[in-house]
């Protein structure tokens, strides 16, 4: 691997693990309303925002941050009213009760307007206009959580990249990478030029445990952390591995104020990519040079993963981050690339399919099951267990494997996305 292709990986991981305060779907639509709001430059009177379905689901039911409450209201008029655009996806870090109070009553004076956006095949896209008397402000985020394409104030274009295909941004970002590749990127990459992965455990580790001292989502993170579920799972390092990993997951989505480091624009990935290899090195020993690396090809696969199945999309995102860790823990057992693939190949055959219906507490019991399974597949790998490719869709080349479950997640479940956010939207 030549240096300028190293220092490419590391720019993309740099850019893909971001730290995020609150989920990112809800705090992506308050950094948009904020930029309007800057543009504006002055208090808006009225915003009106126009939204992909696939955003509207990941925003209707996870906790806003410092708040209290769920869903896109309130982000939305503290986006207007607090919000910074320079935080990025800690857009909301200023908030706080007075804000709070300010943006119910920007709630109930009916300022705020959150529609679908007809006609688009873009997953993450987000139209903001806020007015004040004959004034507007218009931005619009596409292709990335934080990728502006439009921003204009009344007449005048201050940037207009919607001419550029959807996603293009991602394209330009995007390095021809494969399972090898990552694995290679991993072990060989100078130490001090990848240690910044570290801030990954330290982050979602302590969200970990901020949640196992309060009480957020449905505490799965804390139940599994009690007598009666020790006397089932053991007080063991696969009990600690779910109990870390859902416990963030608890928190975050309950609208916990701290941050979590995400991957491809997922908390919950960054999450699940994050804690089951630190928990499996620490109660094993390993080195930090060991915990760097695992944590890297955790990290890198995720991304891997994401750049063909993109960043919003009818599967759920566990079953890519867990097939991370599972890589990651594969390697820390003493596995080999052939091993780690085969932790890949159980992890496709088995989490496939599993649908995303939207952002909320219960993503904790998803995440749940795509690391125990993690954990499954990679105790498999070591005993040299695969799946094969006579069975479903697996394939003998574990990244036309990886191509197949991207393909069923970013073109097969359209259909069912389009049914769940019906069912979710239809609900009295």
């Amino acid at each position: 691997m030549t240096s300028s292709e190293r220092q490419q990986i590391i720019a993309l991981v740099k850019c893909e693990v971001i730290p995020a305060i609150g989920c990112t779907e809800p705090i992506a639509v308050a950094l948009c309303v904020a930029k309007a709001a800057e543009i504006l430059g002055k208090r808006a009177e009225k915003v009106s925002v126009l939204l992909s379905a696939n955003i509207l689901k990941n925003a209707m039911g996870v906790g806003i941050p410092g708040t209290g409450m769920i869903g896109l209201p309130i982000a939305v008029a503290l986006g207007a009213l607090i919000g910074k655009s320079e935080y990025q996806l800690e857009v909301l870090k200023d908030s706080n009760p007075a804000a709070v109070e300010e943006g119910k009553r920007f709630i109930d004076e009916k300022r705020i307007q959150i529609s679908l956006k007809d006609d688009i095949e873009e997953k993450l896209y987000i139209e903001v206009c806020c007015e004040a008397g004959k004034d507007k402000a218009t931005a619009i985020i596409a292709g990335g959580h934080t990728t502006f394409i439009y921003m204009a104030r009344n007449e005048e274009v201050l940037l207009n990249k919607q001419t550029a295909a959807a996603g293009t941004e991602e394209k330009e970002n995007t390095l021809e990478l494969s399972l090898r590749k990552v694995f290679d990127f991993a072990l060989t990459a100078p130490l001090d030029e990848i240690r910044f992965i570290l801030e990954t455990a330290r982050l979602n580790k302590a969200a970990a445990e901020r949640s196992f001292q309060g009480d957020y989502g449905h505490g799965l993170g804390k139940i599994l952390r009690g007598s009666y579920e020790h006397k089932i799972l053991g007080d063991s390092i696969f009990s600690h591995i779910l109990s870390y990993t859902s416990g963030a997951c608890d928190a975050r989505m309950a609208g916990a104020m701290i941050p979590v480091m995400s991957n491809s624009g997922s908390g919950n990935q960054g999450i699940s990519a994050t804690l089951p290899v630190l928990v499996y090195a620490e109660e094993n020993g390993k080195s930090e040079e060991e915990l760097i690396r695992a944590l890297m090809m955790s990290h890198l696969t995720v991304i891997y993963i994401k750049q063909s199945l993109g960043r919003l999309s009818a599967l759920c995102g566990c079953v890519v981050a867990a097939t991370g860790s599972s890589c990651g823990i594969t390697w820390l057992m003493g596995g080999t690339y052939e091993q780690v693939a085969y932790a890949v190949q159980n992890m496709i055959a088995n989490l496939t399919g599993m649908i995303c219906d939207g952002a909320k507490p219960s993503c904790a019991l998803k995440v749940t099951t795509g690391v125990s399974t993690a954990v499954l597949s990679a105790i498999m790998a070591m005993e040299n267990r695969c799946v094969t490719s006579v069975e479903g869709i697996i394939d003998e080349d574990v990244d036309q494997s990886i191509r197949n479950l991207t393909k069923i997640g970013s073109r097969g479940m359209n259909e069912t996305d389009k049914l769940v956010l019906e069912i979710m939207t239809s609900k009295n």
